[in-house]
């Protein structure tokens, strides 16, 4: 039987540039130890951080999109559900 902990990697728009508040990116990931700010991406960019949390061995299973309302339609947040076996204790 696998022992898994779990983690989240939220992915929000900024908010920071009046009409183009919605092209960048803050990356913040979630997990036992505390979180992480992983920065801001002056666009849309989660493979480079869903790259860094698979290379520390975490495996996304779930992807949650919120879209802003009205016209254009535009994200606002994307969060990735992350997990990874704990080893097994001696």
């Amino acid at each position: 039987m696998t022992n898994w902990e779990y983690a989240r990697l939220e992915y929000r728009a900024a908010g920071t540039l009046g009409t183009d508040r919605f092209m960048d990116w803050t990356a913040t990931f979630h997990h036992p130890g505390g979180v992480l700010r992983w920065g801001t991406d002056e666009r849309f960019d989660d493979l480079r951080h869903l790259n860094r949390a698979g290379a520390a061995g975490w495996q996304a299973y779930n992807r949650a999109v919120i879209h802003v309302q009205g016209e254009p339609h535009r994200l606002s947040s994307v969060t990735y559900s992350m997990r990874r076996p704990i080893p097994p204790l001696e």
